[in-house]
């Protein structure tokens, strides 16, 4: 599923048009980003948690000439997948 696919499903299901839903998902996401790239954790009971993560600096190694080279620190986002969406997926059918 794409954006365009998730947009006209929340479209039918909410009874609203598909500019409406797509503003919706939009703002949403916007919002997860904003919270998160300022060190918020975002809990979607339910769903899951989105969380701001630092991965440390390390040494990797060059695949083509096996030299090490330094690989700096960054912060990463994270998820957590909550209990409810977890136990849908593994349903068994």
């Amino acid at each position: 599923m794409n954006k365009a696919e998730l947009v006209e499903i929340v479209a039918k299901e909410a009874g609203t048009t598909k500019k409406d839903a797509e503003q919706i998902i939009n703002s949403t996401m916007n919002s997860i980003i904003k919270q998160v790239a300022s060190g918020e954790k975002v809990t979607l009971v339910g769903f899951g948690t989105f969380e701001l993560r630092q991965r440390k600096a390390r040494t990797g190694r060059n695949p083509k000439t096996n030299e090490p080279l330094h690989i700096p620190a960054k912060r990463v986002p994270g998820f957590k997948v909550g209990k409810e969406f977890l136990e849908a997926v593994n349903k068994k059918k």
